[in-house]
């Protein structure tokens, strides 16, 4: 099994990295960290580290000096169950999901999930199983289905689920065998460009701009790492679309948020016009959709010749389900975690892991390969396309290993978390949340901006110092 130092430079190496950086990476700690079979402390420890070795590596080339990049293992878990610990005004978060979510059984005794936070979501359950939105209501029509013709039709329907495979079944599948050779991310050139030298700045990302067009967890934890080391962030969301709003509070530290309608032209050209002077573009909308508003990554690369874009899907950018929506806990379902989990568990049916470990770890991931695009960028031109997805770190995190006994770690208690939160000013009141676990002893990371609702900011780019 390896070890953590040799799973960062697994990935290092992969993303074209030198290794004069990986000799000041520094990390402490021991697994395991949380009750789990699976490295998930491991995972959370190098993708973290990963990405502060790519931002140290930045400020080398921007500034001739190294340094040394620390990544505590307690604190990194911590980090990726941030949404967890955050306190807005001492109160903590609400119930994180709606009553009807969760794993029901069908008639042919498998077991699916269904995510429900959204009300559309679970509206679009409900009118495919012809019942209340009701959670007694949706057990009593799902055992009139079998699993899989339930979560088709619920698909097509427009609803988001999962039916719980074993990792055997879901090696088995087509989704599985067309990601089956793809590396945890990929960089790649997808067109030509002239170098763009490094803005003036005292931080490794200092004058990037980063259109940030993501929800939830994933895409919104790549921006948040991203600001952590000094860059412009700009969340674009709308009013029309459903939010889950702790999650937008603790993701949010460090952004600026505004409001851009895609649905109309004129909010098109107001993104068209962000993103001719942005550096890197980050994106969690399915291809098709993202492409029909006019910003894939060739019609983007069109825009702005040079731009680093970072594509986010569920389950890869390849294969059947290419186009399917998903989230962390319907990803860990349908790829065989919840059905591990229960098995070392010694229980019937799904459990889950101790973090939405699949959402942070890709997090991670993203501002890694686009820093590692970024520093290419500046170096020997063109425009680059990241892509990851969270089944494609899932078998990344499954291929790490297991923790024998890992289930009888006690979960972290209070204490345990509190040297590692850090009180901030916010627009919703004052904020203790945990504070980046990538410590850089030239350049620290820091939220310079606080976290605002959404829409506080105009959408222009502020002046580059």
């Amino acid at each position: 099994m390896h070890t953590p130092r040799e799973i960062l430079t697994d990935l290092w190496r992969r993303a074209g990295g030198e290794p004069v950086e990986l000799a000041a990476a520094k990390l402490t700690g021991e697994e395991p960290q949380l009750p789990s079979s699976f490295r998930v402390a491991a995972a959370a420890q190098a993708s973290i580290a990963a990405a502060g070795i790519a931002a140290a590596d930045i400020w080398r080339a921007r500034s001739g000096e190294g340094q040394e990049v620390a990544v505590d293992m307690r604190h990194a878990v911590i980090e990726c169950r941030s949404e967890r610990y955050l306190r807005v005004d001492g109160k903590p978060p609400p119930p994180a999901w709606d009553p009807t979510a969760g794993i029901y059984r069908t008639g042919d005794g498998r077991y699916v999930r269904l995510h429900t936070n959204f009300a559309h979501h679970r509206a679009a359950v409900c009118k495919v199983l012809n019942c209340a939105q009701e959670r007694d209501a949706i057990q009593t029509a799902l055992m009139q289905w079998q699993g899989e013709a339930f979560e088709t039709a619920a698909y097509a329907g427009g609803a988001v689920v999962a039916m719980m495979r074993s990792h055997q079944e879901w090696c088995a599948h087509p989704q599985a065998r067309a990601l089956a050779e793809l590396p945890p991310f990929t960089i790649e050139k997808i067109g030509e460009a002239p170098p763009k030298p490094w803005p003036a700045g005292n931080r490794p990302l200092a004058g990037i701009r980063v259109l940030d067009l993501s929800r939830v967890i994933a895409g919104p934890v790549a921006g948040r790492a991203l600001a952590a080391h000094g860059a412009d962030v700009m969340l674009i969301s709308s009013q029309e679309l459903p939010t889950i709003p702790w999650l937008v509070i603790d993701t949010g530290r460090g952004k600026l948020t505004s409001f851009v309608e895609l649905k109309g032209e004129a909010g098109r050209a107001t993104l068209r016009q962000l993103l001719q002077q942005a550096d890197i573009f980050s994106q969690g909308y399915r291809p098709r959709s993202i492409g029909a508003l006019g910003f894939s990554p060739e019609q983007a690369a069109e825009i702005n010749p040079g731009i680093v874009y970072v594509s986010l899907s569920a389950y890869g950018h390849v294969g059947p389900w290419a186009d399917r929506r998903g989230f962390d806990s319907l990803v860990q379902t349908a790829t065989g975690f919840n059905h591990a989990e229960g098995q070392a568990a010694e229980i019937e049916g799904p459990k889950e892991l101790p973090a939405q470990m699949l959402d942070h770890a890709t997090g991670y991931l993203m501002a890694f390969g686009a820093m590692m695009a970024k520093a290419r960028q500046a170096r020997e031109g063109g425009s680059w396309l990241v892509r990851v997805s969270l089944a494609q770190t899932g078998r990344w995190l499954w291929n790490l290993g297991r923790v024998s006994h890992g289930l009888e770690t006690e979960d972290l208690k209070a204490d345990d978390v509190l040297p590692f939160i850090e009180e901030q000013a916010s627009g919703f009141g004052p904020l203790h949340g945990v504070s980046h676990s990538a410590k850089l002893s030239k350049t620290p990371a820091v939220w310079a901006r606080p976290a605002m609702p959404l829409g506080s900011h105009k959408a222009e780019w502020p002046a580059r110092s």
